[in-house]
């Protein structure tokens, strides 16, 4: 029984060979942005908050991108896995124009409709002076930042292409420098450091993300053109903005469902923490102390997911047996789930202490801690949904996972949490344990699916 869920000495060399960069970049990244988030609560906590319900903002056109690289990923991975490098350099081009055309079109929505998306945020009770303040905070943040959307967004089509490949320490590396320049330069551009009113708080804190993500750009693809010989894809993928009329209609109809599923979900989750934010202005801060700590705790289990798409495409496109997929996907679930028992049991031990590292008030570090423990329980189940959702699309079943991941948030969690936080007098806490343990009834819907095996599908073919 034991041999179903764990593999040998091969299997495992092959998962980390694939796994641990991003792991590290990861970790790193996440770690980064947790001293990032420190550094930026140091200043205040109304900064704190404009901060952090922009860069929820931003998580969703972030999402936007994901979806739209991961969609013709797909079919990256499956081409790769059969040797056919002109189909990998037809979904990197549309990986590009996608990415282009998805940042104009953040730019205009974010110059229009900032100022009104920050303000849904901050109409819980408090006092409204704070709410004002937090407002102008997260707008002087919101207009630096616009100046990296495409950057990020060019640095995912290369990255994701890299992986998808085989190439996985390229961006790993390109990560870690950006990061640690990102640190380095908050340290300098958000502190009075060089004399009274030469910090510039938030302002800084965007410059110093706005630098990194152009660093993060030209390493990344500065090394893919530099090695043509290890990236046959790239010579000539500029040369023309053509990709066959068939490849193209597959791509649409397989991968522009994941990217409306990663606009749809993140909206649902920022929809969420919308309604979490009527229960008062402490939430704020509260939710940002702990999705910080959750960013960190999910690490292996976000990276895990990653393998688990890279590895079942590549599988799939070499057409491997049945039997041999589903085992190998049996065993990198299990992986993903051991991973979500372990750091949600260091999570849990932490809630009490990670809250004191920030310059806020006692009643927002008791509210954090809470709500620290409550994501620590949840992340076993994240760590199974997380792999689901990564499997069922490795075979291009992106309707499937349409339904399974956006529609699930859509249909459950929002009207959830809108009506128990609109027609309810419920606080915060119970409120927040309830829209979270909505993954178990997720974790019966994916394992279902897997079983059917109707993903274990070679889309190359």
């Amino acid at each position: 029984m034991t041999n179903r869920y764990i593999g040998d000495k091969a299997f495992y060399r092959r998962v980390l060979g694939v796994a641990v960069p991003i792991m590290i970049q990861n970790g790193i990244t996440n770690f980064v942005s947790l001293l990032d988030n420190i550094m930026v609560g140091q200043v205040g906590t109304l900064q704190m908050s404009g901060v952090s319900i922009v860069n929820g903002l931003m998580f969703v056109f972030n999402l936007c991108v994901f979806g739209a690289c991961s969609g013709a990923g797909i079919f990256t991975a499956q081409f790769h896995g059969s040797q056919d490098q002109e189909g990998v350099r037809h979904t990197f081009r549309f990986k590009i124009l996608a990415s282009t055309m998805l940042t104009l079109l953040g730019i205009v929505i974010f110059l229009i409709g900032g100022k009104t998306l920050i303000g849904l945020y901050l109409t819980g009770e408090g006092d409204p002076a704070e709410a004002a303040a937090t407002l102008g905070f997260g707008l002087d943040y919101l207009k630096v930042m616009l100046l990296g959307l495409l950057p990020f967004a060019l640095s995912n089509a290369y990255a994701s292409t890299l992986r998808e490949t085989g190439q996985t320490m390229v961006p790993m590396i390109a990560g870690i420098a950006a990061v640690f320049v990102n640190l380095a330069l908050n340290y300098v551009l958000i502190f009075d450091h060089f004399g009274p009113g030469t910090g510039l708080g938030v302002r800084g804190a965007a410059i110093a993300t706005v630098i990194s993500r152009y660093v993060e750009l030209a390493i990344v693809a500065g090394w893919t053109h530099l090695h043509g010989s290890r990236n046959p894809f790239i010579r000539g993928a500029f040369r023309s903005l053509y990709i066959p009329g068939a490849l193209l209609r597959s791509i649409v109809i397989k991968g522009m469902p994941l990217m409306i599923n990663e606009f749809l979900w993140s909206t649902g989750m920022a929809v969420m923490n919308q309604c979490y934010s009527t229960c008062g202005l402490d939430v704020v801060p509260a939710m940002n102390i702990s999705s910080t700590m959750y960013n960190l705790g999910s690490v292996v289990y976000l990276s895990m997911g990653n393998a688990v798409g890279i590895i079942m495409g590549q599988m799939l496109g070499a057409s491997h047996a049945e039997a041999e997929i589903r085992d190998s996907n049996r065993k990198l679930i299990a992986i993903s789930v051991a991973s979500g028992l372990i750091f949600g049991g260091l999570m849990a031990a932490v809630s009490g202490l990670f809250p004191m590292l920030y310059k806020t008030s006692d009643t927002v570090r008791v509210l954090a801690a809470q709500l620290i423990c409550v994501s620590a329980i949840m992340l076993p189940l994240n760590a199974y949904t997380n792999a689901a959702y990564f499997t069922l699309r490795s075979g291009g079943q992106t309707l499937v996972t349409f339904l399974f991941d956006s529609v699930f948030v859509w249909v459950l969690c929002v009207p959830m949490a809108y009506c128990l936080s609109r027609f309810t007098a419920m606080a915060i806490m119970p409120l927040y344990f309830i829209c979270q343990s909505t993954d178990l009834l997720k974790c019966i819907i994916g394992y279902t699916m897997i079983r059917r095996g109707s993903w274990i599908r070679n889309l190359t073919q």
